[in-house]
C-alpha cells in the first residue's frame, strides 16, 4: 500500500530551480518537492504522496489524519518503526496519536 500523508513544512528552499521543502510528518523529516503548491508556506500542511506535495491540508484534519493512520498502524506498516514510535510519542506528549510538540 501506499499512503499519502500529511506533514507540515519546516523550510522552504529553491534548489536547481525546484522549490523544495523539510517536512515533518509526525518526527520524521523528509524532503519534498513543492511545484504542484508553489504557495505553500513554512508552518502550513500538505498530504504528500512519492516525495510531492499535492494538496494543502488545515492544522486540524492533517493531525487528525496522522492520529488515524497511526490507530490502524498504517504508520508503521508503511514507514516502519520510526514513524510509530514517532505517532506513539505523540499520543503520550499530548493524549493523541496526532500531536507533537513538534508540528506546532
Amino acid at each position: 500500500m501506499c499512503l499519502a500523508v500529511p506533514g507540515r513544512v519546516l523550510e522552504i528552499e529553491d534548489r536547481d530551480g525546484t522549490r523544495m521543502a523539510s517536512v515533518d510528518f509526525g518526527g520524521v523529516v523528509k524532503e519534498v518537492c513543492l511545484e504542484y503548491l508553489p504557495d505553500l508556506e513554512v508552518g502550513e500542511y500538505a498530504i504528500v504522496h512519492v516525495g510531492f506535495a499535492l494538496q494543502r491540508l488545515d492544522e486540524e484534519s492533517a493531525l487528525r489524519t496522522l492520529e488515524l493512520f497511526s490507530e490502524l498502524g498504517m504508520l508503521q506498516e508503511e514507514f516502519g518503526d520510526a514513524w510509530e514510535a514517532a505517532a506513539q510519542g505523540a499520543a503520550v506528549e499530548h493524549g493523541t496519536g496526532a500531536t507533537r510538540e513538534g508540528l506546532r
